[in-house]
C-alpha cells in the first residue's frame, strides 16, 4: 500500500547589511599671527671734551714767539745792550784818560774789541716738554634707552569638522520559502 508522503522542502532566508562607514573629517587651519618689534629708542647727549695746551713757553724755547713778545723782548734786550755800551765807553774812556799813567792803553783797548772768545760747538737741545701746560675738562655721555613692548596680533582660525554618519541598511539576500509537496 502506498502510503501518501507529505514532504516539505525549505530554503532559510539570508539576511544581508549593507553597512556605509562613517566619516569623519577634522582640519585644523593654523592660526595666523603678526608679531611686530618696534625699535627702542635711542636718546643719546654728548657734551664735547676740551683740551687746553698751552705751549706758549716751548715755542719761546725753539725761537717761534709772538710778535708782542719778540718787540718787548727786543726791546729789552736793546735796552740792556745800550746800557752795556754806555758802561763800557765809560770804562774806555777812565783808560784814555789816564795815558799819562803809564801803559799801552790804545792797545788794549783794540785788543779786547777785536780778540773775543770763541763759542764752544755742541748740541743744545731746545723745547723743554715741561714747560707744556695741559688742561682737559672731560666730555659726558648720556644715553636714555626706552624699550618697545612688542605688538602680538593672533587670529585663531575655528577646527573645520564634516562628519557623515554611518548607515546600516538590511538587504534580503535570499528570501526564504517553503515548497510544500504530496507524493502519492
Amino acid at each position: 500500500m502506498n502510503i501518501p508522503q507529505l514532504q516539505i522542502q525549505t530554503t532559510r532566508g539570508i539576511l544581508g547589511l549593507q553597512i556605509d562607514k562613517p566619516v569623519q573629517e577634522i582640519e585644523q587651519p593654523k592660526a595666523t599671527q603678526q608679531i611686530e618689534q618696534p625699535a627702542a629708542i635711542l636718546e643719546m647727549s654728548t657734551s664735547a671734551s676740551q683740551l687746553f695746551v698751552d705751549t706758549t713757553e716751548n715755542r719761546a724755547d725753539i725761537d717761534l714767539k709772538s710778535p708782542l713778545r719778540r718787540g718787548d723782548e727786543n726791546a729789552q734786550y736793546g735796552m740792556q745792550q745800550a746800557m752795556e755800551g754806555v758802561g763800557r765807553r765809560a770804562e774806555e774812556g777812565k783808560q784814555l784818560m789816564r795815558i799819562e799813567d803809564g801803559g799801552n792803553a790804545l792797545v788794549n783797548l783794540i785788543k779786547q774789541d777785536t780778540l773775543r772768545e770763541i763759542a764752544p760747538l755742541g748740541i743744545r737741545f731746545v723745547g723743554d716738554r715741561l714747560k707744556v701746560q695741559m688742561s682737559i675738562t672731560p666730555g659726558t655721555l648720556d644715553i636714555n634707552v626706552t624699550p618697545q613692548k612688542p605688538i602680538h596680533d593672533v587670529q585663531l582660525s575655528k577646527p573645520i569638522h564634516n562628519y557623515t554618519p554611518g548607515k546600516v541598511t538590511g538587504v534580503m539576500e535570499q528570501y526564504p520559502s517553503i515548497e510544500i509537496d504530496w507524493k502519492v
